[in-house]
């Protein structure tokens, strides 16, 4: 089941990624995981939170600009190879993978095109979804 993605657009300032963070502390929302890419002017944040509608919501109200997208977020043996696996799996298959990032330790979110096949050919070869 694929989960839902909170990106937020960042001007490049001091303090904006403290500022979401606050705001998302005081609506009672978890932040599970996050990703930062960055550019010269902005900076792009991918989070998985606890509430996504409630987030964007809160983040929209406080003048950033958001967008929700899905993903897949999948757990990846703690050991030698362990991302090689999935990453083999998906490269054999012909998945192209847009991003990834990890989130608590061995979970990983994974942008692709067409997620439902992407869970498919995972599920078939004993990668565990998370929920």
């Amino acid at each position: 089941m694929p989960v839902k993605q909170l990106t937020v657009f960042l001007e490049n300032q001091t303090g904006r990624l403290a500022e979401v963070a606050r705001i998302l502390r005081d609506a009672d929302i978890n932040l599970q995981g996050f990703s930062t890419t960055e550019a010269r002017d902005y900076g792009i944040l991918r989070l998985v939170v606890s509430d996504t509608d409630t987030a964007r919501q809160k983040l929209k109200e406080a003048g950033f600009t958001t967008h929700i997208a899905e993903a897949i977020c999948i757990k990846v043996e703690d050991r030698p190879g362990g991302l090689y696996k999935i990453l083999d799996i998906l490269a054999n298959a012909k998945i192209n993978i847009d991003y990834v990032y990890v989130i608590a330790g061995t979970k990983l979110v994974l942008s692709v095109s067409d997620i439902p096949k992407t869970e498919s050919i995972l599920r078939e070869n004993n990668v565990v979804i998370c929920d």
